[in-house]
């Protein structure tokens, strides 16, 4: 993976809202850029190369990519469901959710459907207990999920991708 020279402007002007010798700083927003550019997710070749953009070594970009679950190690699909499996959120029954997901969609956490359309990941807490079971997808928090909620969302996925 490498960036065009637009991109690498874009990566230098990230940096550049850090102090000097505080460019280390810049990683979890390069990160972000560098999952868009890659399709939607985080190669070795693309985490490797956003350590030799920030001059730090690959093993601290790979600690902060595999902690946070807002980085996908694995090619996802078009449409990422990612189900909060916090407290609150279980005991309004995201459980539910994600085994009728499983039903309509034939995919596990972490699976993608065979035609690359839908992800579905179980992520920690996304902050937003009061409206339990709730997911993220994408930018936005989808909230008090239900069945009929859950065939609207894959009924949209599917529509977008036509």
């Amino acid at each position: 993976m490498r960036f065009s020279e637009e991109q690498l402007k874009k990566v230098e002007e990230m940096i550049s809202h850090y102090p000097e010798g505080k460019q280390k700083s810049a990683l979890i927003p390069l990160l972000h850029y560098a999952q868009q550019q890659n399709g939607g997710w985080l190669s070795a070749e693309a985490m490797d190369y956003v350590a030799e953009l920030l001059k730090i070594t690959p093993i601290e970009v790979y600690e902060v990519a595999t902690f946070y679950s807002m980085y996908n190690l694995q090619p996802v699909g078009k449409t990422v469901f990612e189900v909060c499996q916090t407290g609150p959120c279980m005991l309004r029954g995201s459980d539910d959710i994600v085994a009728y997901i499983h039903e309509k969609l034939g995919i596990k956490p972490g699976q993608t459907t065979e035609d690359g359309l839908f992800t579905l990941k179980t992520v920690e807490c996304l902050g937003a207990c009061g409206y339990a079971p709730m997911m993220q997808l994408g930018p936005d928090y989808r909230e008090h999920l239900t069945k009929e909620k859950i065939d609207a969302l894959i009924a949209e996925g599917k529509a977008k991708a036509n």
